[in-house]
């Protein structure tokens, strides 16, 4: 049997210095409603960076490497970056994930 790895990432944003509640308050808005109507979107998590007041770091999985290349290329993710940009310190630091187990995810 094989098993194919549902992709994942790690996204680490910069908020300019203080303005990382305003980027969360996009990224609640328009991000998470951009999502919701993906349905390979399967984990996609906001975090505050407790050490740092400027960073937020999501945590995304997809059902499988088309729905990643979607929802990057997307018109929708094309908006969120238009609107998050003005409060980005510089672009998003993107680490690629293979994930091999989890309590509380179907991998």
């Amino acid at each position: 049997m094989i098993i194919v790895a549902k992709p994942a990432l790690l996204a680490k944003l910069t908020a300019k210095e203080g303005q990382r509640d305003a980027l969360l308050t996009v990224i609640a808005d328009l991000g998470m409603r951009n999502v919701s109507g993906e349905p390979g979107t399967e984990v996609y998590v906001a975090h505050k960076d407790q050490n740092d007041e400027n960073v937020v770091w999501f945590y995304e999985m997809y059902s499988d490497s088309d729905a990643l290349s979607a929802h990057g290329g997307s018109d929708a993710m094309k908006e969120f970056g238009r609107a998050t940009g003005e409060y980005m310190a510089g672009r998003p630091d993107l680490i690629f994930l293979e994930p091999v187990c989890a309590k509380g995810l179907e991998l």
